[in-house]
């Protein structure tokens, strides 16, 4: 229920039902990779991916500001975005760990400025940092796309708090 106050346009929501009826929109899930400052790769599981612009070729995602990974994306200056496979539900959990041991034992490809990319992903789109923007307890930051790699293939999909598959088109 949302709640108004008279004459006020702040809006007061139930953090729990917001979050549900935000879990009604169906969203591909990804992984973003970057390095640190230190050479260290960081990565996370996302659904929170919207292209921008065609020209120029711009994308945006967003972080949470209290993940342990959300410095080095702000300040990167470069990033990978990998829209994952239908296939690859156990990589969108192992990234979506909160550990800092995501890429043990896990092989990555290797992309422009030495950031890791996500094998067998759908779609990898390889960006600059163009802006980094404020968003309540996220940051919203956009990226200038700088390579593309495609494959074809269904995708990974998530709603209401649960993986699916994205692969018949509805005629």
């Amino acid at each position: 229920m949302v709640n108004t106050a008279p004459g006020s346009a702040e809006l007061s929501l139930d953090p729990r039902a917001f979050r549900s009826a935000l879990g009604q929109y169906a969203t591909g899930v990804a992984i973003v990779t970057a390095l640190e400052d230190t050479g260290r790769p960081v990565g996370m599981t996302i659904n929170s991916f919207a292209s921008v612009s065609l020209d120029p070729p711009l994308v945006l995602w967003s972080v949470q500001l209290n993940t342990t990974s959300s410095q080095a994306f702000r300040t990167c200056g470069r990033f990978s975005v990998n829209v994952l496979a239908a296939d690859q539900q156990d990589t969108a959990m192992r990234f979506a760990r909160t550990d800092e041991h995501k890429f043990l034992d896990f092989p990555v490809d290797t992309g422009l400025g030495g950031v890791p990319l996500i094998p067998g992903a759908l779609a990898t789109f390889e960006c600059s940092t163009w802006a980094v923007y404020p968003g309540g307890d996220h940051e919203i930051i956009v990226g200038k796309v700088e390579n593309l790699i495609t494959r074809p293939g269904p995708a990974l999909g998530f709603h209401q708090g649960k993986f699916l598959t994205l692969e018949q088109p509805l005629s």
